[in-house]
């Protein structure tokens, strides 16, 4: 992947329809919804909402069994990632009921996919989000000494993930072409970029503008009850 980055847009209230579409009904023009499929390359990958919300091989924070899902694309490089973490954790911690999921779309370069996939080699020694957290708060350029050093601070096992990594490549390299796959299906042009609920959020939030979109996916939830 060679792409590069496009700052976000901030989402605004008043320009909601335009900014936020739901899926299957919104800007996409795209059902996800059970057997929808999108062609991509020489492969077919199916792009379900369960794929999108709640694929078993995406790591998960926050309240695992949220009433409401945030899908965050992310890259461990980007800026804009970096400066909206905190405020996205306190939200996702002040709500109680939200899970996040964390779905690494290194699109700024080699370095970018050498972080997310030595990020998610940490998942086989269960410490994924430490390695997360140690890559994405920082303000520093990475490198790949620089990956390992952090990862090793986090206490996680460098060799070990380096071992995981080399044995599971294949399934690693998998979740990234599906984080990819939706990613483009979804005509996201830059990270961050969300999915709350069934809405797209193609563009950085504030916390206020975070609890208003979560709010505005309660109400789509229920009103469907």
């Amino acid at each position: 992947m060679s792409r590069s980055i496009e700052r976000a847009q901030p989402y605004r209230g008043r320009t909601r329809r335009e900014t936020l579409g739901l899926l299957g009904a919104g800007a996409l023009g795209m059902a996800i919804t059970p057997g929808s499929a999108l062609a991509g390359g020489e492969s077919e990958t199916v792009l379900t909402e369960a794929l999108v919300l709640r694929d078993p091989d995406i790591p998960v924070a926050g309240n695992p069994n949220g009433d409401i899902t945030i899908v965050e694309y992310f890259d461990f490089q980007c800026p804009y990632c970096r400066k909206i973490e905190p405020e996205l954790r306190q939200v996702v911690q002040d709500d109680g009921k939200v899970r996040l999921v964390l779905k690494d779309w290194p699109i700024l370069g080699p370095v970018s996919i050498v972080a997310a996939r030595m990020a998610l080699a940490c998942k086989y020694q269960d410490k994924y989000l430490q390695a997360h957290d140690a890559l994405i708060g920082v303000n520093s350029k990475l490198t790949e000494p620089r990956i390992n050093e952090l990862l090793a601070g986090a206490g996680i096992d460098v060799d070990r993930a380096t071992r995981d990594l080399a044995s599971n490549a294949k399934a690693i390299d998998a979740i990234l072409a599906r984080n990819n796959d939706q990613a483009t299906a979804f005509e996201f042009r830059g990270t961050p970029s969300f999915i709350v609920g069934k809405f797209r959020v193609p563009g950085v939030l504030t916390m206020a503008q975070f609890d208003q979109v979560i709010a505005d996916a309660r109400k789509a939830l229920a009103s469907k009850k």
